[in-house]
């Protein structure tokens, strides 16, 4: 294996590891049920403004944590738009570097 190879497959070993835990995913896993929680507070929300005789204060209450929870879910929406762009990217070095190495290959991983 000559330093050029060993190099590859150093940074091979790198972008796997760092494909391994894919931060995109978590966050939209929050943007869903933060925006699912929102829907559910701001329909209570809703609801209790629409059947009060006197001002909710419990209503307003749940109107602005409703609201947070939407900002919040959008927040992370585009962080992991973001993330997912970046990780796209390095799949695409991955694989580039995979098709250097020759690994999917399988005839190259034979013995000559």
């Amino acid at each position: 294996m000559n330093a050029d190879t060993q190099d590859l497959r150093a940074r091979l070993d790198l972008l796997q590891e760092s494909l391994a835990i894919r931060q995109s995913t978590t966050h939209f896993a929050h943007t869903g049920v933060s925006t699912i929680a929102a829907l559910l507070i701001g329909g209570a929300s809703a609801k209790l403004f629409h059947d009060s005789l006197r001002t909710p204060h419990l209503a307003y209450g749940a109107a602005v944590l409703s609201l947070a929870l939407l900002v919040y879910g959008l927040r992370n929406y585009w962080k992991g738009r973001a993330a997912l762009a970046d990780e796209l990217k390095r799949f695409e070095a991955l694989l580039e570097l995979r098709s250097r190495l020759s690994l999917d290959n399988p005839a190259a991983l034979l013995p000559r």
